[in-house]
C-alpha cells in the first residue's frame, strides 16, 4: 500500500478483503439457488469466486485463496464447483445473452441468419 495514498501499488495484485466477502455474503443472503464457483489465481488476477443463482445473476469477487471461498461455501451450505474443471452454468449465459438483448456476444456483430452459438442451424 502506498502510505500517502493509502492505494495498492501500480503493477500489484489486490487480494480479497472484507468489502469483497461482504458482498458475497450479501448476494447470497439476497438470492435463491446460488452456486459458487471457485477461479483458480493466475499471473494477472488473484483466486476469485464466482456466484451464480438460480435465476442466472451472478457475482464475482477476489478472495485470499481457494480455502477462503471454499469456507464461504461451506458456511452458507452452497455448492462448490472448481470453474477450470467444471465450466459455468448455461444460466448464466442464458441471462447474460436475455439482459444484451438478442446478441449473446457484445464483442461481435449480429449473427448471420441461420446461425446459432455452436455453429450452422
Amino acid at each position: 500500500m502506498s502510505r500517502w495514498l493509502g492505494k495498492a501499488r501500480p503493477g500489484r495484485r489486490r487480494e480479497g478483503d472484507s468489502v469483497d466477502l461482504a458482498h458475497l455474503e450479501s448476494f447470497i443472503a439476497s438470492h435463491r439457488g446460488v452456486e459458487a464457483f471457485v477461479e483458480p489465481a493466475t499471473t494477472v488476477t488473484p483466486t476469485t469466486v464466482l456466484l451464480v443463482a438460480g435465476t442466472g445473476e451472478w457475482t464475482r469477487r477476489r478472495v485470499a485463496d481457494p480455502r477462503t471461498a471454499q469456507r464461504l461455501a461451506l458456511r452458507w451450505g452452497l455448492p462448490a464447483y472448481d470453474a477450470a474443471v467444471v465450466g459455468y452454468p448455461a444460466r448464466m449465459r442464458q441471462f447474460d445473452a436475455a439482459r444484451r438483448g438478442s446478441n449473446p456476444d457484445p464483442h461481435r456483430g449480429p449473427r448471420a441468419p441461420g446461425r446459432t452459438a455452436s455453429g450452422p442451424a
